[in-house]
C-alpha cells in the first residue's frame, strides 16, 4: 500500500461521507474504530492490504480482553472494518475483504433496567412542584411513567394532543404512527396543574409544544435528560428517563395485563420487542417457587 495510515483514513472518511452518505455520527464512529485498528496493524508487522481474517479476529479478541467491549460493540467494529476493506478493494489495493468472513456476534436481548413501585414513587415525590419548572418536571415524568412514553414522544407532544377530560393522549411514535394512550389519574392531575399554573409562566409567546423550558421554547431531549439525572441523584435512584417506560411495561405485566395490550400501549410493531418485559414475571415465579415449594430451596 503506497499511502500511509493517515492518508488512508482521510480518504476513507471522504468515501464514508460522500460515497456512502453516512451520517456524521456514523462516520465519526467508523473512523474511531478503524483508526484503532490501523494503529494496531502497524504494531503487528503487517499491513492493511495483507492482513488476514485470523489477524482481524486477534484484534477483536485484544479489544475484548483489554477494553472489555461487549458483543454489540464488537458487531459495530466489524461493520466499520468491513467498510474499510470494501473501500480498500474498490481502490484496487487488495482483491478480497477479509472482514466479511468475520462472523457477527448474535445480539443478546438486554433486559432493561426497571424500578420497583416504591422507587418510582420516591423519585416522583422528591420533585419540588412549588415552582413552574418543578411543576413541569412532576407533570412530565408522571406522564412518561403513566403512559410508557418514549423520550421523543414526550418531547414532541403538543397541547392539542392532550385530552384531559377523556384522560387520553394522541401520541406520534416511530415511523410517524399514531396511537391513543390512556393516562392515569395521577398523571391527569399533574398535567392539568402544569397547564393551568405553570405553563402560562413559561410560555413567553404562542407555542404548540406541551413541555417548555425556562426560555419558553420546546423542552429538548438534552434538557429532559439533564433534569432527570438531577432528580434521580436527589432520590438516590439509579435510572435513566427510559427506565420509566421500562417500569411502566413491567408493572403492567406484573399486575396481570395482557401482553398484546401492553404492546399496543408501548407502540411496538413486533410483540417480540414487548416480550423482553416478561423476564420480571419469570423471576417472580422463580422466587415464589423457591419460597413456597417444599423442595424449592436447597437445604
Amino acid at each position: 500500500m503506497s499511502r500511509g495510515p493517515d492518508e488512508l483514513l482521510r480518504d476513507f472518511e471522504d468515501y464514508l461521507a460522500a460515497g456512502l452518505r453516512l451520517s456524521r455520527q456514523t462516520v465519526s464512529t467508523y473512523l474511531r474504530d478503524c483508526r484503532s485498528f490501523v494503529q494496531w496493524v502497524s504494531l503487528q508487522d503487517v499491513s492493511v492490504d495483507t492482513i488476514t481474517t485470523a489477524e482481524i479476529i486477534d484484534f477483536l479478541i485484544m479489544r475484548q480482553q483489554h477494553e472489555g467491549i461487549d458483543q454489540r460493540t464488537v458487531a459495530k467494529v466489524i461493520s466499520a472494518l468491513r467498510s474499510l476493506f470494501q473501500f480498500v478493494v474498490l481502490e484496487g489495493e487488495r482483491a478480497d475483504n477479509p472482514a466479511s468472513l468475520v462472523e457477527l456476534p448474535r445480539a443478546a436481548h438486554r433486559i432493561p433496567g426497571v424500578l420497583d413501585i416504591d422507587e418510582v414513587e420516591t423519585l416522583l415525590e422528591i420533585i419540588d412542584a412549588r415552582t413552574p419548572l418543578g411543576l413541569r418536571d412532576r407533570a412530565l415524568f408522571e406522564l412518561i411513567y403513566s403512559c410508557g412514553l418514549r423520550i421523543s414522544e414526550a418531547v414532541e407532544l403538543t397541547t392539542d394532543r392532550v385530552f384531559l377530560s377523556e384522560r387520553l393522549l394522541r401520541v406520534r411514535g416511530k415511523g410517524e404512527k399514531e396511537r391513543l394512550v390512556p393516562m392515569g389519574e395521577h398523571a391527569r392531575h399533574w398535567i392539568e396543574r402544569y397547564i393551568d399554573e405553570a405553563r402560562p409562566h413559561l410560555a413567553r409567546r404562542p407555542v404548540d409544544a406541551l413541555f417548555l423550558n425556562n426560555r419558553g421554547q420546546k423542552l429538548s431531549r438534552k434538557g429532559m435528560w439533564k433534569r432527570f439525572r438531577e432528580i434521580a441523584s436527589q432520590a438516590g435512584v439509579e435510572a435513566k428517563v427510559h427506565t420509566l417506560r421500562h417500569s411502566f411495561a413491567t408493572h403492567l405485566l406484573e399486575g396481570g395485563a395482557d401482553l398484546r395490550a401492553v404492546q399496543e400501549l408501548l407502540g411496538h410493531a413486533d410483540i417480540s420487542t414487548t416480550q423482553i418485559y416478561t423476564h420480571v414475571d419469570k423471576e417472580s415465579l422463580s422466587d415464589f417457587h423457591a419460597e413456597f415449594h417444599p423442595r424449592g430451596r436447597s437445604s
